[in-house]
């Protein structure tokens, strides 16, 4: 690895705030075929995956940089058979983890695996309330293996939460939606619009809303705030496409989070992948710099904490 800084406009190093979260993308494998999906449509320049022990080092170094939560994500983290040695070796590290997944690949023994790891959060994503309409979306049968998921997860006692992407096949849905993460238990439900990226840029003539769905999204959800009171934590991801101005995002790019994927390659946001190429940037990856390098002083890093890029 090379530890070569490289001047270019931005926050100066000193200015710069410990990251407070990773995003691991383990693999973009997945058993799902959702069209919003805004993983990358260029799936073979992401095979070369990191390894086992060069995740650790990722960890660590990121441990070590000042991150304190770690979320494990995909694709489909379940298609990593060493998912549970990573986790212990985060649990070991002192980071709060959090499983995001689809559900597939968790079985009961597997899931006790992760439990004796250490893991701390489970977050599973369902396409909609209704069997027939989920397992449409997923463009698989996985409805009910998905709330049989959900049981398991309140059953060996780790918070729950359900995570909904939302678009004009389910919107019109989200009272239903409510109601079937409450009876699930769910501790937290994120009902994030769609981000239009990757497949979900493919596909969005098929999937963008209304402004009048949109009306009734929001007004529905205000109204399950109040009907649940303190009994789940509903997150409404607000989206901007219909807005006058974009959305502020988690304080920023490369602020307080930032993403690595499958290959290495790290990311100010999750949706980066196209933003730094149509830039003319070159991607850094952790297999080639520090991690505390690509966080301080790369380009990609420094560029996008302005605004002089937009």
């Amino acid at each position: 690895m090379t530890d070569t800084a490289a001047s270019h406009p931005g926050a100066p190093d000193e200015a710069v705030e410990q990251p407070f979260g990773l995003l691991a993308e383990l693999t973009y494998a997945c058993p799902l075929h959702c069209p919003y999906c805004s993983n990358p449509l260029e799936m073979e320049r992401y095979r070369d995956e990191l390894s086992t022990e060069e995740w650790k080092r990722v960890f660590t170094e990121a441990a070590d940089l000042g991150v304190l939560q770690l979320h494990l994500s995909g694709g489909e983290p379940m298609r990593r058979p060493d998912i549970a040695d990573l986790v212990t070796c985060a649990n070991e590290l002192g980071l709060y983890t959090n499983l995001i997944t689809s559900g597939l690949g968790l079985s009961e023994r597997r899931a006790q695996q992760l439990r004796a790891a250490g893991l701390d959060h489970v977050q599973v994503s369902i396409q909609a309330d209704e069997e027939h309409l989920s397992d449409r979306i997923a463009g698989t049968r996985s409805f009910r293996h998905k709330l049989e998921v959900a049981a398991l997860v309140k059953k060996l006692g780790w918070p729950l939460t359900l995570n909904v992407v939302l678009h004009r096949q389910n919107i019109d849905r989200i009272d239903g939606i409510l109601e079937m993460a409450d009876e699930a238990g769910a501790d937290r439900i994120e009902l994030a619009n769609t981000q239009y990226y990757g497949w979900a840029g493919l596909n969005r003539s098929e999937l963008l809303p209304t402004r009048e769905q949109l009306a009734g999204a929001e007004a529905a959800v205000r109204a399950a705030r109040e009907r649940l009171g303190d009994r789940m934590e509903i997150i409404y991801v607000l989206p901007d496409y219909y807005s006058h101005y974009p959305k502020p995002c988690m304080d920023g790019w490369a602020r307080r989070q930032f993403t690595v994927v499958p290959d290495g390659e790290a990311l100010p946001c999750p949706t980066a992948h196209d933003v730094v190429r149509g830039h003319g940037l070159t991607p850094v990856n952790v297999r080639e710099h520090p991690l505390a390098w690509i966080w301080r002083s790369s380009p990609v890093f420094r560029m996008f904490r302005g605004t002089g890029w937009v």
